[in-house]
């Protein structure tokens, strides 16, 4: 396990930059960084489960293991979803989390992965392009 670190400043409240994240609208399309018509299942409520899927029906699921509105969101990873079914991986403390710090200039967006090793290559080339579209889906708004 690799703890992977990520952040960008950005002109716009916590709560744009909350909406951008975790709103449906906007999140349909900064997580294209990652892969292409990304979207998700569920209400982000602590202790549900969150599905990311492409249009094909695949894609992960992750747990909520934190949601403090406006401010922090973890989740932790639990497995693929293959053709819609899903397929539980060990993949030991695999994590997200999202941090929102209010400044004087907006907000910082920090990410901590906690990625298994061979996910390191992924993350560090897309998580650079997903927050510059977090940033300006937060700013244009």
């Amino acid at each position: 396990m690799k703890l992977l670190h990520y952040q960008i400043q950005i002109d716009a409240s916590a709560e744009k930059v909350w909406e951008a994240l975790f709103t449906q609208d906007s999140n349909k399309r900064w997580p294209a960084a990652l892969n292409e018509n990304t979207y998700f299942e569920g209400n982000w409520e602590q202790g549900s489960t969150m599905r990311f899927l492409d249009q094909e029906n695949n894609g992960m699921y992750n747990l909520v293991v934190k949601n403090s509105h406006g401010s922090e969101l973890a989740m932790k990873h639990l497995g693929w979803i293959l053709d819609g079914e899903l397929s539980p991986q060990d993949w030991e403390d695999s994590t997200v989390t999202y941090i929102l710090e209010p400044n004087e200039n907006g907000t910082i967006l920090h990410a901590k992965v906690n990625s298994l090793d061979e996910f390191v290559d992924f993350f560090n080339s897309k998580y650079p392009q997903n927050f510059e579209k977090v940033k300006m889906l937060s700013e244009k708004s």
